[in-house]
């Protein structure tokens, strides 16, 4: 079926070429088409141009998309999706003056997520992720990294993983999976991480990579939590089992994690908002991608990743949701944007760069999504009428987007 989107204000993100990123100043690059068509046939791009060379085609549906804008999916790198339950009080808990880890000591935090899950059902745990992805395709997203993490023990994790699968299976959207067994360390293993670690890999992960329900492998390396060491044995151990390491880093204190992330060719380094020097040279010497997950600085009230810096270093950037229960209960893209224009102050081209192209290569997808593309698969949201694609971060509290399309199917 060809769908042909015709009298579009402004094509956004459009590249005649394949590219896997954009950095440094190049960042503030967004090319453009005013007054144009976008042809797709079946699940692809097929053309697009300025609606002077619009073709004619019988057999296609049209629209008319005068007013509006259209633009890649949001490419979200980083979440925890799949949850069970919520964690309200906690959220009140932080407004009465407890930190993110005095909330943990008091066995809240992951452990508390991991508990709730551990209690429910496989069929509930997909209906209520299932739930969480339909928002976030209605609010722009069309490619998402959904983690594990959550469950901390050898059965609940391949639940987790498991649902996961099935999300991908029953839906149009492009989902990643990523292990993060190596979240926090449960209740039971408190005297004995090295046990923990060792279930982790001996037990776990060949029954991922036997079963295909990851490609990636993370580790939540900060003081408290997993150490560098503790880090370069997780990702090696990965890597044997075919799965690409990632990194949860530098949330709160700068340990030597981003270098040991490179060391194992890390496919992204996300957090970050703790920023050295010597972490930026580290980074400029390797292929990771830095992801910044604002909304998640917003909810926790902690710094925001020094993206400037970050891209005055002639790095890249990619943003990302972190949608979680406990630290960032929301997986709004538009948000996210929102949040790094006002208070990470990157520019809307820097930040749509971020969000789409840049955030596809964090997911390893960035030959197939990110961009309007030939050949790419046709994820793509409609804005309502609206002035510019500067009005998305600008109106921060409205919704901005109309339709959106994955695989060429209106969703």
């Amino acid at each position: 079926m060809k769908i042909l989107f015709k009298n579009i204000k402004e094509l956004v993100q459009v590249r005649t070429e394949t590219i896997s990123f954009v950095s440094g100043a190049d960042m503030k690059t967004l090319p453009t088409i005013n007054n144009a068509f976008l042809l797709i046939e079946d699940d692809k791009i097929i053309d697009f141009g300025e609606m002077s060379i619009c073709p004619h085609i019988n057999d296609a549906e049209i629209v008319d998309a005068s007013g509006r804008i259209v633009m890649p999916t949001w490419c979200d790198s980083h979440t925890h999706l799949v949850y069970a339950g919520n964690r309200e009080g906690e959220f009140v808990d932080k407004i009465n003056g407890l930190s993110y880890e005095e909330i943990a000591n008091r066995g809240g935090g992951i452990l508390n997520s991991a508990r709730k899950l551990s209690e429910t059902t496989e069929n509930e745990l997909f209906e209520q992720s299932k739930e969480r992805l339909h928002e976030i395709i209605e609010q722009g997203t069309g490619s998402v990294e959904i983690k594990s993490g959550y469950g901390l023990s050898f059965d609940s994790e391949l639940k987790m993983l498991r649902v996961i699968k099935r999300l991908k299976e029953e839906s149009d959207i492009e989902i990643k999976a990523t292990f993060l067994g190596a979240h926090a360390v449960p209740s039971e293993y408190n005297d004995n991480k090295a046990a923990y670690l060792k279930m982790l890999i001996d037990d776990l992960m060949p029954i991922i990579s036997e079963e295909k329900l990851a490609e990636y492998v993370d580790i939540f390396c900060e003081t408290g939590y997993f150490s560098v060491a503790d880090t370069e044995q997780i990702l090696e151990a990965g890597q044997k089992y075919g799965l690409v390491p990632k990194i949860h880093v530098n949330q709160f204190n700068s340990i030597g994690g981003v270098k040991a992330g490179i060391q194992y060719n890390a496919l992204s380094l996300d957090h970050l908002e703790v920023l050295t020097d010597e972490d930026i040279a580290e980074i400029k010497d390797s292929n990771a991608m830095p992801v910044a997950l604002p909304s998640c600085s917003y909810f926790l009230s902690i710094p925001y990743t020094p993206a400037r810096k970050i891209i005055s270093a002639g790095l890249p950037l990619a943003l990302a949701s972190d949608f979680n229960p406990g630290s960032t209960p929301s997986g709004n893209m538009n948000f996210v944007v929102a949040t790094a224009c006002i208070k990470m102050k990157i520019t809307p081209e820097e930040a749509i760069n971020a969000a789409t192209i840049n955030g596809a290569y964090a997911m390893g997808l960035e030959h197939k999504v990110g961009t309007i593309t030939v050949g790419k698969l046709a994820n793509l949201m409609i804005t309502k009428p609206i002035n510019s694609y500067a009005s998305i971060p600008y109106n921060f509290g409205s919704s901005k987007i109309e339709n959106v399309y994955l695989r060429g199917i209106r969703q």
